[in-house]
């Protein structure tokens, strides 16, 4: 258990992920914590980003809200963080970093769409032709903009491992064909949908990952973290050039860095230098004040 989660005492953790911390608030809803700290190849880093789970945080829910309109979320916001957290020590810490959610069951898929050919899906592509077993346009160039968006689903990793990118049919082995097109479907809608609002504010939305869960009912819900710099490639706008990795506010800039040191993106990941960490936290700064102009 990391020093971070310590904080919180007086509810029980249960969950704790490479950046979220989950505690059980009662048997219907949990109290979800965006801690500063930052992952890179799925892998956690020794060294946080001052203030990053308030931004992430910010982020998500101006998305959430925008999209309550194509699907529901896993928001509660009958329920008071004040009265959750007495302790002031608490409430400060996780004030603007909390969310309080819905108990839900986590789908077994992570819900990626791509608009442009990067990342795994540039190697992928230059092995294959193909992502995740859909077959692309041939002599694409790095960061250029696909004919039309495409859905590639993932596995989701145990901390430590990495995720996986399975085909769709894969995917509807896993959760059900019926399932996999409504969460296909849906993804598709809500990374255009953001893309053309970002569009509007200088960033173009490279790709993103969804995550989705199901009540008792089995009512599909949007959960856990949406369109951050930490889930989403955001690129400048104004300086994008198709051939480049373009300028971003995402953390694909301690990728770059680590990329660059030689590590073998295994644990334990290196520390991060200052200048690093300032520049990637002004890059999430940037994201906040572009998308929802807080």
């Amino acid at each position: 258990m990391r020093d971070d989660t310590q904080i919180i005492k007086s509810l029980p953790l249960i969950q704790q992920g490479k950046v979220r911390d989950i505690y059980q608030i009662d048997d219907d809803n949990l109290l979800m914590i965006t801690s500063d700290r930052i992952s890179a190849f799925d892998v956690v880093l020794p060294t946080p980003l001052p203030n990053k789970g308030r931004i992430l945080t910010s982020i998500a829910k101006f998305w959430m809200n925008k999209f309550a309109d194509i699907v529901p979320n896993h928001l509660n916001p009958s329920l008071s963080l004040k009265k959750i957290l007495t302790d002031k020590k608490e409430y400060e810490y996780a004030n603007g970093r909390a969310m309080i959610v819905k108990k839900l069951k986590p789908l077994k898929i992570e819900a990626i769409v791509r608009g442009y050919i990067i990342g795994s899906g540039w190697e992928d592509y230059q092995k294959t032709g193909k992502v995740c077993g859909i077959e692309l346009q041939k002599n694409l160039k790095l960061a250029q903009k696909l004919e039309k968006n495409i859905f590639t689903p993932s596995t989701k990793a145990d901390i430590g491992d990495h995720d996986q990118n399975i085909s769709y049919q894969k995917a509807q082995e896993i959760i059900g064909a019926d399932l996999a097109k409504k969460v296909r479907d849906i993804s598709l809608k809500l990374y255009q949908k953001a893309a053309d609002y970002a569009d509007k504010k200088g960033i173009t939305i490279a790709d993103t990952k969804f995550e989705f869960g199901e009540d008792e009912n089995n009512n599909l819900y949007l959960i856990d973290e949406v369109l951050t710099p930490d889930s989403s490639r955001f690129w400048d706008k104004n300086s994008y050039q198709i051939g480049i990795s373009p300028k971003s506010f995402d953390k694909q800039f301690i990728r770059d860095y680590l990329l660059k040191i030689k590590w073998n993106k295994t644990a334990p990941a290196p520390e991060l230098p200052t200048d690093i960490v300032k520049k990637t936290t002004d890059k999430y700064k940037s994201a906040l004040d572009k998308i929802t102009g807080t």
